[in-house]
């Protein structure tokens, strides 16, 4: 079997050790499948070195192995999220007048670090800010009412979390509270809504029907939900299968989803709730148990169950 690892020098294409690898093993001729995420030059250079084989997506092999997670893959998830939520609670704890996105973002990422996440990320946006569900340049810092939203998450042996949190520091405005209370309805209406079998984009639809009896737009205007409701998860942060109108993929057992169907007002503030969940025979269940309240803004881990 040693024959089966082949090595190339920097002089050389490693297209050509490819080519040679399928040659000997009499493939010359069919198709190749490269997945969304290999490199164009990848693909253009095997492409070039083996001209009598067709390039097709991979997707219908990939996808069928990404989008249902083993147990084993729902327990690292399930640990990715416990760090997460550990971290949000010690952030929580250490908010203070004055403090800048880059201060809330640096103790977010060491603390998913010390309790033994990897690839860490956290986006910080305060007061108006909130309101630009990706962010924006303008630097802000926290004072009395700020509106404080954080999306953060980390890796655990490859496999990801993906929580968001809204806070408030200090006494909220009953806008804030009214808002605060409609996305976290809104995460109840996706939850109900994500039945196995169903199409994944029922979900999405159900969440908007809410917020156009809420006074919001039905589509993706401002005020309003202007994102997809939530996005796949797996080894990577975003992955097939959506909460996005149109989606047809039938929810079934294995798929994991963030549930972050978040309301931004431009100009005021925004508020974003995610927590991601599992699906099972018996339907879905949550990694992270969404707060109960604005004033307890923290949610729970739940046991996990395959």
């Amino acid at each position: 079997m040693g024959d089966d690892v082949r090595v190339w020098q920097e002089h050389e294409s490693p297209f050509e050790v490819v080519s040679a690898i399928l040659k000997s093993r009499g493939i010359t001729s069919g198709n190749i499948g490269f997945e969304s995420s290999v490199r164009y030059f990848v693909v253009t250079g095997i492409a070039n070195a083996l001209p009598n084989m067709n390039i097709v997506p991979a997707e219908p092999v990939t996808l069928g192995c990404r989008m249902y997670k083993t147990a084993a893959e729902l327990t690292l998830m399930h640990k990715a999220n416990e760090v997460t939520l550990r971290a949000y609670e010690y952030v929580f704890s250490q908010l203070k007048e004055g403090m800048s996105q880059a201060d809330v973002k640096g103790l977010m990422n060491a603390a998913q670090r010390k309790l033994g996440g990897s690839g860490t990320w956290c986006l910080a946006l305060f007061n108006d800010a909130s309101a630009y569900p990706h962010g924006t340049n303008a630097k802000q810092t926290i004072k009395q009412g700020s509106v404080v939203l954080l999306d953060s998450g980390c890796s655990v042996h490859g496999y990801q979390s993906d929580i968001s949190r809204t806070f408030v520091f200090g006494q909220p405005s009953q806008q804030v509270q009214d808002v605060w209370a409609t996305v976290r309805e809104g995460q109840n209406v996706a939850f109900a809504a994500a039945k196995v079998g169903a199409p994944a984009g029922q979900v999405d639809d159900a969440v908007r029907a809410y917020y156009v009896a809420k006074g919001f737009d039905k589509d993706y205007a401002l005020p309003g939900l202007s994102h997809r409701t939530g996005h796949g998860i797996g080894m990577e942060g975003h992955e097939s299968v959506n909460f996005v109108r149109g989606e047809t993929t039938p929810l079934n057992k294995g798929m994991c989803f963030s549930n972050e169907p978040g309301l931004y007002i431009p100009g005021k503030f925004g508020v974003r709730l995610e927590d991601c969940l599992y699906m099972r025979e018996s339907g879905p269940r949550y990694f992270t148990e969404p707060p109960e309240s604005l004033a307890k803004p923290l949610g729970k881990l739940i046991p996990l169950k395959v």
